[in-house]
């Protein structure tokens, strides 16, 4: 057991019986009255963000998380399968514990938090940006470069992103994993 006096960002803590872990934390000391430490909690298991205060000195109780390598191996009915890449263990995770899962690609390596005492998966961090090829788009025309138009385009993974006109089919382009937006062309 801990107190709020090891609160810091990036712990994760149990409380109202989910896994949380700590976005933003203040330690507050009024001229009158007792501290107490103001946080922001996202859910690792369901993603809201909710704020908390904690009167000082409060037991806490911290969970032990630990962030491991995965390598994307299929999908099916029963989810997105991952492959251990040091022990080859490997794990199914639920659609809704990926955000923007439309953007993996067999063989990426991404990270998982795992629960370090019963070794289930909590959640899966994707990288922030992805490189992909394009695999159907509308051709585009000679000089049209100079406006910020942008058109639909079709990824190796099946999704759609918003390129500029000048983006043909087989470049390969960086996209924002978070927004699902256009960043660069990116050279062979």
């Amino acid at each position: 057991m801990a107190t709020t006096s090891d609160i810091r960002n990036g712990l994760c803590i149990n409380h109202n019986n989910d896994i949380f872990s700590i976005v933003e934390f203040q330690h507050v000391k009024p001229g009158k009255g007792n501290a107490f430490v103001r946080t922001k909690l996202k859910s690792v298991t369901t993603g809201k963000v909710l704020d908390y205060t904690f009167p000082a000195g409060h037991k806490i109780d911290t969970v032990r998380v630990e962030r491991r390598k995965f390598q994307f191996l299929y999908t099916d009915d029963r989810g997105f399968h991952f492959m251990n890449t040091e022990t080859y263990n490997q794990v199914v995770i639920m659609p809704e514990m990926i955000e923007n899962a439309q953007f993996l690609k067999e063989g990426d390596v991404i990270d998982i938090l795992m629960h370090a005492e019963n070794e289930s998966p909590l959640m899966v961090d994707m990288p922030v940006n992805v490189i992909l090829e394009v695999t159907y788009t509308e051709p585009g025309v000679r000089g049209d470069t100079a406006t910020n138009t942008l058109k639909p385009a079709t990824v190796e993974t099946g999704a759609e992103v918003r390129v500029p006109l000048f983006i043909n089919e087989g470049d390969v382009i960086k996209v924002d994993t978070r927004t699902g937006s256009y960043i660069e062309r990116v050279k062979r």
